[in-house]
């Protein structure tokens, strides 16, 4: 798995950057030495960030962790990654046998001065593929997220799968 650090408000030291590589390395043996995985660390407000990514076949597995230490979020994140591979490990080696592959391309729109009104202060835009509604959960459930926008296979439409209060699944499907 080859790794690539970048900071954010912050500048990342070799120690900061060969914990990350030496805890990451743990995961090697769930893949294919080609995938790239990028981690983002950065600060605010005092808090140390660090957001890993990783893309595989179709299916992203990310963590975010913040705390008062770099080394703790690295700890945290690794943490949550290894959870999430081993939740998902029969589901993941199904999708890891298609050749497949997405990433996300995330753009930001420059920030305004506070107005009344909310104001749209950040864009994702990403290509979507074909999936079913249970690949988009899980893929939502790996990236940590409450919704997921993805291209139905069944019907060929833009649909939403979301996660409900009572922790089941709902899914949004377009009307004319």
């Amino acid at each position: 798995m080859r790794i690539i650090v970048y900071g954010k408000n912050i500048d990342v030291t070799a120690g900061m950057k060969s914990m990350l590589e030496k805890k990451l390395s743990r995961l090697d043996k769930y893949f294919n030495p080609e995938v790239d995985a990028t981690a983002t660390m950065s600060t605010q407000k005092g808090k140390h960030i660090l957001e890993v990514t990783i893309p595989i076949n179709g299916t992203i597995l990310r963590a975010e962790e913040s705390s008062d230490d770099m080394y703790a979020s690295i700890d945290s994140a690794v943490d949550k990654l290894e959870g999430q591979l081993r939740k998902h490990k029969t589901k993941l080696e199904k999708k890891m046998k298609d050749h497949t592959s997405i990433r996300l391309d995330f753009s930001s729109v420059a920030n305004e001065p506070a107005s009344e009104e909310p104001t749209v202060v950040k864009t994702k835009r990403f290509p979507i593929k074909p999936m079913s509604p249970d690949e988009a959960s899980l893929q939502m459930d790996l990236l940590g997220h409450n919704f997921f926008v993805f291209l139905n296979s069944e019907s060929d439409e833009v649909n939403v799968v979301y996660k409900r209060k009572d922790g089941n699944y709902g899914l949004i499907e377009p009307t004319i």
